[in-house]
């Protein structure tokens, strides 16, 4: 599966000597309901087609954007976007979580109603190396006024040194258990607000849901269904502390379809009611 995304990166740096366009996500507004948003940064490119998303405008607030082939995206760690996924297109994505560097090709038709091709693959983290000040560099890049040209330089050291790790993965790099259970719990962060399970998860790895509790048992300190709840609730904090939602969304934007079950599992977790935790902050 690495052998894909070499070639995507190899293509991307060799024949592309510079983007079309490249836009930033931010946090200003309130974001959507559904939107993308996960506290590690993320790099979306499209291969080919037109990509669709909402996305923060300075001077116009909440606006749809079309981010088209040779575009890319940088969503910094809480930052939001909202893909439509309602044209023809083949998106490239990297996510850089605090423990795995993880690769995803997701390709849409207009006239399928989920993606047809979706490729995952991921890699240790390294950590205390230059990609943390690249990345830095651009979550501060992200909030200055004036972007250009150094966006596309940073992208370009970006995408250069994640090739860099794909290719000669660190020599603690743990067993491709262990990187499948990392990869599936970015999967999860980057999901969280769906509804999401046991079945529909492993239906995505393409293993079945009995591996799956075995690899939580196995890799994780904690089963599949508390993770997704850890992950919920951590994001219910976020939000509570950050926005001015009513409880109701809340729970709804962090996947619980039953806001009385988000009150008792966020106290259970807590120690303390959501509306208690808020006013706390």
């Amino acid at each position: 599966m690495s052998d894909v995304f070499h070639h995507l990166l190899d293509t991307l740096l060799s024949e592309r000597e510079h983007f079309n366009r490249i836009w930033f996500a931010s946090d200003q507004h309130t974001p959507p309901p559904f939107s993308y948003q996960v506290n590690f940064p993320r790099l979306e490119m499209v291969i080919s087609g037109e990509y669709i998303n909402e996305l923060e405008d300075p001077e116009l607030g909440i606006t749809k954007v079309t981010v088209m082939a040779g575009d890319a995206l940088y969503i910094p760690p809480n930052c939001w976007n909202k893909p439509d996924w309602d044209t023809d297109c083949s998106v490239l994505s990297l996510l850089f979580g605090r423990r795995q560097l993880g690769f995803s090709l997701v390709s849409k038709a207009r006239a399928h109603t989920t993606c047809h091709d979706v490729q995952k693959h991921s890699i240790p983290t390294r950590t205390g190396h230059a990609i943390d000040h690249i990345l830095s560099a651009l979550n501060a890049l992200a909030k200055e006024p004036i972007q250009k040209p150094m966006d596309a330089h940073l992208l370009q050291a970006l995408l250069s040194y994640s090739q860099h790790m794909l290719q000669a993965p660190s020599q603690t790099s743990k067993k491709r258990s262990e990187d499948l259970y990392q990869g599936i719990c970015i999967y999860i962060q980057e999901n969280f607000h769906r509804p999401i399970s046991r079945e529909s998860i492993a239906k995505r790895f393409n293993i079945t849901p009995n591996h799956l509790s075995r690899l939580f048992r196995q890799q994780g300190h904690m089963r599949m269904a508390d993770y997704i709840t850890w992950v919920r609730i951590e994001r219910a904090k976020f939000m509570l502390k950050k926005y001015t939602f009513r409880l109701h969304e809340v729970a709804t934007r962090c996947g619980f379809q039953d806001v009385n079950y988000f009150y008792r599992v966020f106290k259970n977790k807590t120690g303390l009611t959501p509306s208690d935790y808020r006013a706390a902050q």
